[in-house]
C-alpha cells in the first residue's frame, strides 16, 4: 500500500478525514493525496505522524505492507 493509503487507514481509526489533516496542519488540499505515488519529505511525514500520533516509522510500516493486513 502507499503512504496515503496508510495515513488514511489510520486517520479513518481515529475519525478524521485527509481533508481535515491538511487543513489542520495548513497544508495544501490535495497534498497528501499526491503520496499516493511519490513520497513525502521527511519533515512533512514527521508533522502528519505526529498529527495523527503515530510515529514516521509506523506510517512506513504499514505503507509496505500488503493490503488488506
Amino acid at each position: 500500500m502507499s503512504v496515503y493509503t496508510a495515513i488514511k487507514n489510520i486517520a479513518k481509526k481515529k475519525r478524521l478525514s485527509i481533508y481535515k489533516i491538511e487543513r489542520d496542519l495548513d497544508y495544501s488540499n490535495g497534498l497528501i493525496s499526491k503520496w499516493d505515488k511519490s513520497m513525502p519529505g521527511a519533515d512533512t511525514l514527521q508533522t502528519v505522524a505526529d498529527y495523527l500520533g503515530v510515529t514516521s516509522s509506523f506510517i512506513l510500516n504499514k505503507s509496505r505492507q500488503k493490503e488488506g493486513k
